[in-house]
Order: C-alpha cells, then structure tokens, then sequence
C-alpha cells in the first residue's frame, strides 16, 4: 500500500492548535476567517490580517492552507466573502473550501484553487462529475460506506474525471471526530430553538443535550433513559485505516476546530503514526489499541465506526460531555524563560504542583508540550511541591513565554 500521497488534515481553530498540528507532522490544515466558516462560534477565529502570517507558516513546513467558506450565504455576505477569497489567493492560501454556489462561481473567475465541502453532501459519481468543473478535491458525506467510497473513487479514474487543475479529482473524508445527528451536518434545531443558525456557523448543539418526553394526554413526564438519542459518539477510524486508504481516498480529515491545542496534537500523532505503520507493514492490533487509548486521553464522546462499514444506525451517548480518561486542570502562566539552562519560569493560579506529576504547557509558540515534574524550585531551592501564588521554575525542553498557560494533567478516574 503506497501512502505517500495520504494527506493528514488537521484542524486549526488557534495559533496554539496550529503549533500543535504542524509539531504533531500533519500535511495540510483547515481553518477559517471572519464569520463565513462553520465554526464561527466554537473556535477562536482569525482575522484575514492573518492569512498571511498563517501561509508563510506553513509553507516553511510544505505544509498546505485550506481556508473555510463554507456556511450559507446571504446576499449582504457576498462583499465580505469576496475580499476573503482575494486575500486568501493574495497571501498564497493553497485552497478554498466552500459549500455555496457563490463561493465556487467566484473563485473559478479569479482561479483560486476549490474543494468542495461535504455540506454538499457528494454522495455520488455525477456529483462529482458536475463539481469537477469548479473544484478538484471533494469532502465526500459523511454517511456514505467504504463501498461507497470505493465506487466513486473507482468511476473517477475509469472516467478521467479531472478538476480545473487537470489532475484527476481527489477525496477527502472525515476520519476522525464529532459527527453530527443531520445529514451532512445542515441540522435546524439550533435555528429553531435559539435563532442561532448551525448553517451559519452558530449552533449552539441542542443535539448534546439530555431531554424529558412529557405526555401531552396526561402530562407525564419521562426521561429518556442511556442515550442521548440524538448525540453521535465521535468518529475514530484508526482501526480500519487500510481499508480506508484502500478505498481510494487521499486526504484525511480530522474533525475539531474547537477543540483545544492537546487535543490536535493527540489526534494528528496517532494518525500520522498509523499512516507510516501502514507505509511500512508495521500496522497492527497492538499498535491500534496503544493508539486507541492516547486518543481516549483527549477530549471524546466515545468512539464508534461511523458509517464507514455499513452500519444503518448511529452509535449515540449514554450521558453528557466528554469521556475522555484525562482531564487537564489549570495551574498558572509563563513568566520567563532561561534559553542557557532549559529552565521555563511559572507563576501558580490555582491548585497545587508537586514532581511526578504530569503536566501539559499550550501557547502559540509551543503549541502542546506534555512532560513529567522532575524538579521544582522556589527561589532557586528545590521543593517537592508548589501551591497558589509560588513563583517557581523547572525544566522545560522548549521556549515558553507570557501567553503560555501550565496544566496538570489527571486521571478521569480520579
């Protein structure tokens, strides 16, 4: 199985979780700008004054940018998505991904390079066919099987279906991640209780929630029992990757823009691991199941196989929340750092320290550094422990500064 052309795309929500995707090995990344983007109330987005700094990041890393514009769009949105395509084509962004007309139609005019998202829900050969006159990557619905997949991934090449770049068409799916309850993700709930629009980047995830039945006949009230019917497990595809890669996909996509800097770091690891197992025949049951468990660390619903293998039903939550088997709990803030000894300098918030303990430091230079508390020092003399208040120092691989913010790391279990 050749996998050199396998894409890992990482989800970028932050400049700590862009550190944290490009020092994690991922080959491209997705992002967004502005309020036209899916995750327009989730993550912390960025401005178009990033765009450039954001590409010349990645391109010193090979790494590919592609930019989301993939909400629906108001006539008064088209000036604003008119200036986030230009600047993104200006500052060297390597692809659009959109799920409106407009957005495609614009950026064939000026050619700017287009992926489709998977709020179009592609779920067919003739879709792509017809796609392939703006785009030449295709984020395939989530809901399709590895049959499925497989077909249109076959029917491309059989038909020489090429995009505007004059290379056959690409897919992409989503390999890892939250999965919503409505096809393709384009759900009203959210519109309807809250008039905060899902499909414009606002959802407020009513899907998430656990809810009562009241009789209307006698106004009994019942409350529905182990499930969250409505809120999908996340999606891990890790187990059943050669089968994923065998099916003709090129790019996989982590899903989770809103989740933190540990959390893309974790994710992006363990797939790029899994990616180079398979490349090297090294791909197997005891490495699943290691990579398994440091995905479960970072934030999760529990996991399930998505549509994937066939399965007509989804997998749904028995509670609320993650389940993930580490929580991390802040302790402070970076003072300064000392580049001659290695020694990173911190100022305790909350909570307490002692060595042994696992920590995780986040910041946009670091991005997500895990190590375990050798040595802490006081005022140059060692101590065991440290509590709120202490301005104390111990020894750090990497440069920290001001904005970076110090975790211990427990067990879920307590």
């Amino acid at each position: 199985m050749s996998t050199k052309n396998i894409e890992i795309l990482a989800p970028v929500g932050s400049y700590e979780s862009l550190t944290a995707a490009l020092k994690a090995g991922c080959n491209s990344i997705y992002f967004g700008v502005e309020q036209l983007n899916m995750r327009a109330r989730s993550s912390i987005n960025f401005t178009t004054d990033d765009l450039k700094k954001i590409s010349e990041i990645c391109k010193e890393q090979n790494v590919k940018t592609y930019l989301t514009i993939n909400t629906i769009l108001y006539s008064h949105d088209i000036r604003l998505m008119k200036t986030i395509v230009d600047k993104a084509k200006e500052n060297g962004i390597t692809a659009i991904i959109a799920a409106d007309h407009a957005v495609m139609a614009y950026c064939k005019l000026i050619g700017m390079p287009l992926h489709i998202s998977t709020q179009v829900n592609v779920t067919n050969i003739e879709t792509v066919a017809f796609y392939a006159a703006f785009a030449n990557v295709m984020v395939l619905s989530r809901e399709l099987s590895l049959r499925q997949v497989a077909e249109i991934a076959q029917e491309i090449e059989r038909r020489e279906i090429k995009g505007p770049s004059g290379e056959l068409i690409k897919l992409e799916i989503f390999a890892h991640g939250a999965l919503c309850m409505a096809v393709s993700g384009k759900c009203y709930l959210s519109l309807h209780s809250n008039n905060s629009s899902a499909n414009r980047g606002a959802c407020i995830q009513n899907c998430r929630k656990e809810y009562i039945v009241t009789s209307k006949e006698d106004g009994v009230e019942l409350n529905i029992d182990n499930e969250y019917i409505m809120s999908a497990k996340d999606l891990c595809t890790i187990g059943f990757l050669d089968k994923i890669l065998n099916s003709g996909v090129s790019i996989l996509k982590i899903e989770g823009r809103g989740r933190a800097a540990d959390y893309v770091d974790t994710v992006v690891r363990c797939y790029k691991e899994a990616v180079t197992a398979l490349e090297d025949g090294t791909y197997s049951k005891e490495k699943i199941e290691a990579w398994t468990e440091q995905l479960s660390k970072v934030y999760n619903r529990g996991f399930w196989d998505g549509y994937y293998l066939g399965r007509k039903m989804g997998e749904w939550n028995d509670s609320y929340g993650s389940k993930a088997t580490e929580k991390k709990i802040f302790l402070g803030r970076g003072v300064k750092y000392y580049k001659k000894i290695n020694v990173g300098e911190f100022r305790m918030e909350s909570y307490s320290l002692k060595t042994g303990d696992q920590i995780l430091i986040t910041g946009p230079t670091i991005g997500a550094l895990k190590a375990n508390v050798e040595e802490l020092r006081v005022d140059d003399v060692k101590v065991e422990s440290v509590k709120k208040g202490d301005v104390f120092s111990f020894k750090v691989d990497e440069t920290i500064r001001p904005s970076a913010k110090l975790y211990k790391i427990v067990s879920t279990d307590g």
